[in-house]
């Protein structure tokens, strides 16, 4: 009965800890292209379909996706991935950058029992320079798909909206528990 008892808490946690990432990253994917109605006619920063939402295939720890994602900041309070406000001074030629990627495991002491990798926050610091920030240990996988326009999803979106599937597989050191969302966007067209 203990051992049930400490799986369930080792779930509960992994499942906790996947929610917070998952909604960092669907937050991130909301965000992406956004256009401040003030700047829109500026020549201050264009920002193309491309560098708005780029998903990069493989690259990370166990053959793990990447995302990166830019955007305008708005005229209220905007936050990067880790908490931090947005202002011109987080910015680099006027866009805000979050990226999420997943990577080995630091701080393990030498043979220590590795349990997934660290999911990275990518932002810019007061300088405009990229910092990655660990979000969350014990994650095995992040998986990142654009869906086809056919996929139906339990949120009604607009034509020029675009969905994406984004999987998290945690390690929990005995299993390998997978949580998927659907975002939409709301700024690429």
């Amino acid at each position: 009965m203990l051992v049930k008892q400490v799986q369930l808490e080792q779930f509960q946690l992994a499942s906790a800890e996947a929610d917070r990432g998952l909604e960092l990253i669907g937050r991130a994917i909301r965000m992406a292209g956004y256009r401040n109605v003030k700047t829109i006619d500026s020549k201050s920063s264009k920002i193309t379909k491309l560098e708005a939402l780029e998903i990069q295939k493989g690259i990370g720890l166990n053959q793990s996706d990447a995302l990166f994602i830019k955007h305008e900041i708005s005229n209220g309070i905007d936050f990067d991935c880790i908490g931090n406000a947005l202002g011109k001074e987080r910015t680099k030629n006027n866009l805000a950058h979050q990226g999420f990627l997943l990577e080995r495991q630091a701080g393990l002491t030498k043979g220590g029992r590795i349990h997934g990798g660290s999911l990275m926050c990518q932002s810019l610091d007061r300088e405009g320079r990229l910092q990655n920030t660990t979000l969350m240990n014990g994650v095995h996988s992040l998986m990142i798909k654009e869906l086809d326009p056919g996929v139906k999803s339990m949120t009604p979106t607009a034509n020029s909206q675009k969905l994406f599937k984004v999987s998290i597989q945690m390690d929990t050191g005995k299993s390998i528990s997978e949580f998927t969302r659907i975002y939409a966007s709301r700024n690429l067209h």
